[in-house]
């Protein structure tokens, strides 16, 4: 193997707001103790109306460049897991690269439910593998409270609002995401699904009516495939990546269900030290789960340079998505003096877009004026 793609830089951002079970229970037929035996989640956080997936993605992302303490500008691609995007295009990554001002980055969304962090993370070590890029910003960003129905309790109570980045680097230096896996089973694709808004099932009176644009899922079909497909991913990954499961340190599992967690751990016989849990305060965040998780974990100290961590990950399509990472990077944070001069950068960023705004609808009444001054002439 030539280039090693490290995580040099990761970040997180959860709205502010948080929506306990005791509250839910007001408005839905449950109770906190119905929602937690089955689940495991006591409170999950919702995202205002000012908090999109996009601006929650930028946060992440900024946090994750000054972790890295590098110029966006050197970013050569940035890659949006979201089932729940900014609009249907743009792209919500081309919105995050705006407001960045990383001006020599391409970028797009990834559509893989909550594997979709995995599969980014997999596309970008591979491009970082390749030779093709050299820095890739991978983020995972849901506003999954706006697609849910506030009355079926057997999917409000397990969705959150959140999002998490990591950013990606080339080294000669081994370790970094050494294996990942990806599979998918399209036969299982209404198990969970948003069957609307789509081009089957275009928005119109008779499809908001029938809540076609809330998320449907046949729970128990979906646990069985989570507790059969965890397992086997992780093995399958830490296998290509030369481990065996005794010798991996930590285990970040996509945060859906307390139950689904525990049947990983007791599938792979691994301690629950060895296994990193959130969900009791986020719920499941899809795309977000996983990056959120690691920020959480490494903030803990249970994520030091050396250790061998395996991200593992289930979602719609049906999907999942398995990683292996040698991690490399110290646990840091940006330093107040570069936090207050990457805001002063992010203004003069917006700036520059604004102006690049302005000059666009300029160049545009200009061109009007002279095809209407033509215009004139040719009817003289």
């Amino acid at each position: 193997m030539g280039r090693y793609a490290h995580i040099t830089g990761w970040g997180k951002y959860l709205p502010q707001r948080i929506l306990t079970n005791t509250e839910l229970a007001k408005s839905v037929d449950t109770t906190d103790e119905w929602i937690r035996e089955r689940t495991g989640i006591g409170e999950r956080r919702i995202a205002s109306a000012k908090e999109t997936t996009a601006m929650m993605a930028i946060h992440a992302a900024r946090e994750a460049i000054e972790v890295a303490d590098l110029d966006p500008q050197k970013i050569d691609l940035i890659i949006v897991a979201t089932a729940t995007p900014e609009y249907t295009f743009p792209a919500t990554a081309c919105l995050v690269q705006d407001a960045l001002g990383a001006s020599r980055a391409g970028a797009f969304d990834l559509s893989a439910g909550c594997s979709g962090f995995g599969y980014a993370l997999a596309t970008a070590a591979s491009w970082i593998r390749s030779g093709m890029h050299n820095t890739v910003l991978v983020i995972g960003s849901e506003t999954l409270s706006q697609f849910l129905d506030w009355e079926d309790r057997a999917t409000c109570v397990l969705f959150g609002d959140g999002a998490g980045a990591v950013l990606l680097q080339g080294k000669d230096q081994p370790g970094g995401v050494l294996a990942t896996v990806l599979g998918s089973d399209g036969s299982g694709g209404e198990l969970l699904i948003i069957p609307g808004g789509g081009s089957k099932h275009p928005a119109s009176a008779e499809t908001i009516a029938t809540k076609l644009h809330v998320i449907k899922m046949n729970g128990r079909e979906v646990y069985r495939f989570a507790t059969r497909v965890i397992a086997h991913a992780a093995r399958e990954v830490t296998k290509q990546a030369g481990w065996t499961i005794e010798k991996v340190d930590l285990l970040i599992p996509h945060q859906a269900n307390v139950r689904i967690l525990d049947s990983a751990a007791k599938a792979l016989k691994l301690s629950p030290e060895k296994i990193f849990a959130n969900l009791e305060h986020y719920g499941n965040t899809s795309a977000a789960s996983i990056p959120i998780a690691l920020c959480e974990a490494i903030d803990a100290d249970r994520v030091k340079p050396g250790d061998r961590v395996v991200m593992v990950a289930f979602g719609a399509g049906l999907t999942w998505a398995a990683c292996a990472v040698e991690w490399s990077a110290p646990k840091h944070r940006a330093a107040p003096v570069q936090v207050a001069l990457s805001r002063v950068r992010y203004g003069f960023f917006g700036l520059r877009s604004l102006l690049a705004r302005l000059l666009r609808r300029i160049d545009a009444l200009f061109s009007w004026l002279i095809d209407r001054i033509e215009g004139k002439r040719g009817g003289e």
